[in-house]
């Protein structure tokens, strides 16, 4: 059976071609493996490991290996995928050495935001400290840190895009800002310990996603729209539709989590995102118009006269100049994509 996701694996090998060489023979261990973005560093590891016969090996820390067995049988059957239990904030260390990390867990969930900010500033911090820790006693070379692009508080509202030098930040005095704040500590560890212990820890700030594995019943407002698309009725928009975002597809993602890990210096984030924004209300309308028969969009709130529209886009020419990343799937064929395989797998919601 061909595997839903070929073209898309096949599309991110052969973007990142050679780099994986460092990997052959060697052992990853990757944290948040089993969520939206470690389903796919684990969907694009197996495929390339396969196909380029790399003989390498991945751990992948999970509180819930049960759960991510029925999500995806053929990674938790996966030969040269080994899952182990634990809390990223005590695990124990797994024995031997590792050539390299990746670190994605995260509690991203707005609920643990709004009534435990406490937990949440915990889970980052200490879990980050926690992974740090084991990357110095395993001997690990090369180290990703999966960040935010909340770590820069409110865009501005005359400011496009967002760069990787803007110093703005989230506001310290509101509890909502747990997260935002948990990631740049995890941030400022990851630098402390690239200058003083030598860990080469790169810095990925990610932004919107869309692609298969996405959540549908979560905080992500294109996951509720392809939500109501699978089960084929109109697209709830809860606001006015007036923030601006960009959604970059998880292919594409994938690609530039790797080429961070593999290739950019120690100590220097990277935007991680599109550039091509539009309105959460075009994005709906983009989704309607993708499921069919077309659905009609309806928008909750109306839209107040003279207000700029809150932004979350990056400024992505960093990633660009410097290792030669680009978005190569637009949102359209993102979306297209999305749906097919939800379909293809049979699948309504989640």
């Amino acid at each position: 059976m061909t595997h839903p996701l070929a073209e898309d694996l096949a599309h991110v090998l052969a973007r990142t071609g050679d780099a994986w060489e460092e990997l052959r023979g060697g052992r990853l261990f990757i944290t948040g493996g089993t969520g939206f973005f470690g389903t796919w560093l684990l969907e694009t590891f197996a495929w390339a490991s396969h196909e380029l016969s790399l003989d390498a090996r991945a751990t992948i820390l999970t509180r819930d290996p049960d759960r991510f067995r029925q999500k995806a049988p053929h990674l938790a059957a996966h030969p040269h995928l080994e899952f182990v239990t634990g809390d990223v904030t005590a695990f124990e260390f797994p024995s031997g050495q590792f050539s390299h990390l990746i670190h994605a867990a995260t509690e991203s969930s707005t609920r643990l935001n709004e009534d435990c900010p406490l937990s949440m500033i915990d889970t980052i911090v200490r879990g980050t400290r926690r992974v740090l820790d084991f990357a110095r006693a395993s001997g690990v070379n090369k180290f990703l840190l999966v960040s935010s692009g909340a770590v820069y508080g409110r865009q501005p509202h005359d400011l496009p895009q967002v760069p990787e030098e803007y110093l703005g930040g989230p506001d310290p005095t509101n509890p909502l800002s747990a997260y935002a704040e948990g990631k740049r500590l995890a941030e400022l560890q990851c630098c402390i310990y690239a200058q003083r212990h030598r860990v080469q820890a790169k810095v990925a700030r990610c932004f919107a996603f869309v692609g298969p594995h996405l959540p549908l019943d979560a905080h992500f407002a294109i996951g509720n729209f392809i939500r109501d698309a699978l089960r084929g009725r109109p697209i709830q928009v809860r606001g006015d539709g007036t923030p601006r975002r960009s959604y970059l597809y998880a292919a594409d993602l994938a690609i530039w989590l790797w080429t961070i890990l593999f290739r950019a210096p120690a100590g220097r984030p990277y935007n991680v995102g599109s550039m091509v924004d539009a309105s959460v209300a075009e994005v709906a309308r983009a989704v309607g118009g993708a499921a069919n028969p077309p659905l009609p969009v309806h928008i909750a709130q109306a839209a107040r006269a003279h207000e700029p529209a809150e932004r979350y886009v990056p400024d992505t020419g960093r990633a660009q100049a410097e290792l030669g990343l680009e978005q190569t799937i637009l949102l359209s064929d993102a979306i297209q994509r999305t749906l097919r395989w939800h379909r293809r797998l049979g699948r309504r919601s989640h």
